[in-house]
């Protein structure tokens, strides 16, 4: 069973979410929050496999909730934005969000990116990834030579990761079997000490590994 807090600042989303994720056989809501401050509370509190996590709240909001959610518990945080275009993007995955979905997205497609979260996957679609270039090229930003100990390999399967590529997309761009995708994948995250394929992107970023111009 997979528990669910939900987080939103309005109490009829909330309650429609509630449903959903209880109509699912293998999901289950463990706890409400209508701002980030009491997002934490309910987390630490409940001990949730995923966190259904509003970006704009009163008070608290979600990035700051993200980050202390991230920083202190295993829950992981699905973002849910009412616009593509969001501009918190960038900051909510320095933050240790392992996705982003539309609060439009169909229902079915809700319940699944809830289990693929709670795997230990991330939900980062192109988009999103074209947002994070968009981010990079406007915004000056550090860069760590983080990526000693990465073989040429591994910097191969990272740089697709970060344009948004999945492991099977990967195994086709490389000639690679789904076995050795997943085990360099695997790698990257002990080496990076990345928590799941978002953490990969912004390390493939911050390293200046991938570039605006990649």
């Amino acid at each position: 069973m997979i528990d669910v807090v939900v987080v939103d600042d309005q109490a009829l989303l909330r309650g429609s979410f509630r449903v959903l994720v209880d109509s699912a056989p293998d999901l289950r809501v463990v706890g409400e929050a209508g701002d980030g401050a009491e997002a934490v509370e309910r987390v630490r509190a409940t001990s949730p496999d995923v966190v259904l996590m509003d970006v704009r709240m009163p008070g608290v909001d979600g990035i700051s909730a993200t980050r202390e959610i991230s920083a202190s518990t295993a829950a992981r945080v699905l973002i849910l934005t009412t616009f593509d275009l969001d501009e918190y993007v960038y900051s909510a995955l320095r933050a240790g969000a392992s996705g982003f979905l539309l609060k439009d997205t169909p229902p079915a497609e809700l319940l699944a990116a809830i289990r693929v979260v709670a795997a230990g996957d991330a939900l980062l679609a192109p988009s999103v990834t074209r947002r994070l270039v968009a981010e990079f090229a406007r915004a000056p930003r550090p860069r760590a030579p983080r990526l000693d100990g990465v073989t040429e390999r591994e910097r191969e399967v990272l740089t697709l990761i970060a344009r948004g590529l999945s492991n099977a997309e990967v195994m086709r761009e490389l000639h690679l079997s789904a076995g050795t995708v997943k085990t360099h994948v695997g790698r990257l995250l002990h080496k990076l000490q990345a928590r799941d394929r978002a953490q990969l992107v912004i390390a493939a970023y911050e390293s200046g590994l991938v570039t605006a111009r990649t």
